[in-house]
């Protein structure tokens, strides 16, 4: 099990999302991804992005525009 962390702070939307996903694809199932993004879709996108896809969302943790969630590939 690895964990990778992904610094999206400056993107928008959608290349947070785009950026996340294209590092779970080449990971392996449970691997863990952490990454922190400063756009404000970025939360929103990522639960339905754990739900459509079926990742563990770890956690959410918010601190002034920062944005930083755990994921765990399936």
């Amino acid at each position: 099990m690895a964990k990778l962390t992904l610094d999206l702070k400056g993107m928008s939307c959608p290349m947070p999302i785009m950026k996340i996903a294209a590092a779970v694809k080449k990971g392996a199932s449970g691997d863990v991804f952490e990454a922190v993004s400063d756009d404000a879709g970025f939360e929103p996108d990522i639960i339905a992005w754990c739900k459509e896809t079926g990742h563990v969302m770890n956690s959410i943790a918010k601190s002034g525009k920062e944005i930083t969630v755990t994921v765990t590939k399936k």
